[in-house]
C-alpha cells in the first residue's frame, strides 16, 4: 500500500493538493486482491484512474526508497551529543567524514 500512497501524494501535488487531504479525504484499503482508494472526498479532484496513478509509478517508488533511506540514515547517524562532541574534540572535518560515510553507505536514489 506504501507505493498507492506515494502515487495518490503524488497525484494531489500534481493537482495542487497536499498531503494533508490523506487525513480525512481519502482511504485506501487492501482486503488481499491489491491496494485501492477505499474512498475518496478530495473536493475539486476526481479520483485518479489506474493509468494516471501508474503514470506516476516510478517517481513513487522514487520517493518510497527514498523515505526508506532516510529513515536509514537516521538510524545510523551518532546521537546529536555525540556528533556535537565530535565537533569539538576532532573538528568539523572529522565531523563531516562521519556522516559522509553514513550517506555514502545509504545513498539517495
Amino acid at each position: 500500500m506504501d507505493n498507492l500512497y506515494y502515487k495518490t501524494k503524488l497525484y494531489l501535488e500534481a493537482n495542487s493538493k497536499t498531503e494533508s487531504e490523506f487525513d480525512s479525504n481519502i482511504e485506501l484499503e487492501n482486503i488481499g486482491a491489491g491496494d485501492y482508494i477505499k474512498t475518496w472526498n478530495v473536493s475539486g479532484v476526481a479520483k485518479p484512474s489506474d493509468s494516471q496513478l501508474n503514470a506516476l509509478a516510478s517517481n513513487a517508488t522514487k520517493e518510497l526508497n527514498n523515505v526508506v533511506i532516510r529513515n536509514t540514515r537516521k538510524k545510523e547517524y551518532p546521537s546529536i551529543g555525540d556528533q556535537l562532541d565530535k565537533i569539538y574534540h576532532d573538528g568539523i572535518d572529522e565531523w563531516k567524514k562521519v556522516i559522509k560515510a553514513v550517506k555514502d553507505a545509504n545513498p539517495k536514489g
